[in-house]
């Protein structure tokens, strides 16, 4: 018996040895078995609330897949103002990456203005979301979805301070893109931008996230954009920048160009940004932000030395409107301002951050430092007024 097994042993090391042989100097003399297509499994769609996925062989053509249903092409036709800035204006090619505007003969014989861009489905009631310059001063909104539908799209509401602005297109069974959380972005992640460049069709491009929290850009009042190299050119405006897994976690907005084609260097908003925003425009019409009535500047340590301030932080205040909550509850120019509601601020930026989160009509506490006193002033806090065009 033990011989037996002796001879058996040798005689399957013999056959795996030549296997091996094989398959290494003549792998193409092994047969290759085909996989059934009954054991393919289809992958349901993602949910929101998900968990990050790893990207599929092949790239991110899964995240693609699920995200471009929902990306839409925006035709906007435009009447604009004399003398407001369009396109050919150098400040907006610049930032913007905006060619000059083509022009159609109109039923009267007038040339019309067409701006283009993109926009995302958000919500199955047909609710997008698309950029406030796409459709700034619209007289007419068309909407071309990825499966071919056309719709025309009422404006809900425009936010000219975030760029953002929400649309409403009335149709059956709408592709839904599922929203990310921008807060788990981390500089390095894989991220792709889906719009309609240039007019050439849907088009995606994949890239990483450069940096986070880009402001003092000169492009919005309100900023903090995600930075990204996916190519983002004219057209992409309003369109979608997704994660690896396909969920929304920015609006794309503006380019940093010298010649209106990608230089790698690309802005997005937040998607948490634009959902705060959509809600106010979806229930009142409108983003209702803090005003207290002041001019600010950077605190330098010239102005600490000059006046003997016993603090380094805050915001100088260098001028007071008239009339306004902070002129009316005893805030001086000269004074700077430490901490507004209990949140400290270091920068004119921070300040205008944590004046415009407040409630309008709401109280608010101003903690400022004038010379070697420390100041609060209790104030009521006014609406932020619309900006001028």
């Amino acid at each position: 018996m033990r011989r037996i097994w002796l001879i058996f042993s040798q005689a399957v090391t013999v056959v795996l040895a030549g296997l091996f042989v094989v398959a290494t100097l003549k792998p193409q003399w092994l047969p290759r078995g085909e996989r059934s297509p009954a054991t393919l499994i289809s992958l349901p769609a993602l949910p929101a609330d998900t968990g990050t996925a790893a990207a599929p062989a092949g790239g991110f053509r899964l995240a693609a897949l699920r995200a471009s249903p929902a990306v839409v092409s925006i035709t906007a036709s435009k009447a604009p103002p004399r003398g407001a800035r369009g396109a050919d204006d150098p400040w907006q090619r610049f930032h913007r990456g905006l060619r000059p505007q083509r022009e159609a003969e109109s039923e009267d014989g007038e040339n019309t203005p067409f701006g283009l861009g993109s926009g995302v489905i958000v919500s199955p009631e047909g609710y997008l979301l698309t950029n406030s310059h796409v459709v700034s001063g619209a007289a007419e909104i068309e909407v071309q979805l990825a499966d071919g539908r056309q719709a025309k799209a009422t404006l809900v509401g425009s936010d000219p301070e975030t760029d953002v602005a929400v649309l409403k297109i009335a149709l059956d069974r709408l592709p839904v893109i599922a929203l990310g959380n921008d807060q788990d972005l981390q500089v390095g992640d894989a991220v792709l931008a889906i719009g309609n460049p240039f007019n050439v069709g849907q088009t995606v491009t994949s890239g990483i996230v450069s940096a986070l929290g880009r402001n003092q850009l000169g492009i919005n009042t309100f900023e903090n954009f995600i930075q990204t190299d996916a190519a983002i050119n004219p057209g992409n405006s309003g369109g979608a920048l997704v994660d690896a897994a396909g969920r929304l976690v920015g609006i794309n907005t503006a380019i940093f160009s010298r010649s209106g084609g990608s230089l790698g260097i690309g802005f997005a908003i937040p998607v948490g940004t634009a959902r705060q925003v959509m809600q106010a425009l979806v229930a009142e019409g409108q983003v209702a932000r803090g005003w207290i009535g002041v001019q600010t500047r950077e605190l330098t340590p010239e102005f600490i030395e000059a006046f003997k301030l016993s603090i380094e932080d805050g915001v100088l205040v260098s001028g007071v409107v008239l009339d306004a909550p902070a002129a009316k509850a005893g805030i001086k120019p000269g004074d700077v301002v430490t901490r507004v509601a209990g949140t400290p601020v270091n920068s004119p930026r921070q300040l205008l951050a944590a004046v415009a989160a407040l409630k309008p009509q709401s109280q608010a506490a101003v903690a400022v430092q004038r010379g070697k006193q420390q100041l609060e002033f209790q104030l009521r806090v006014g609406q932020r007024p619309p900006p001028q065009e």
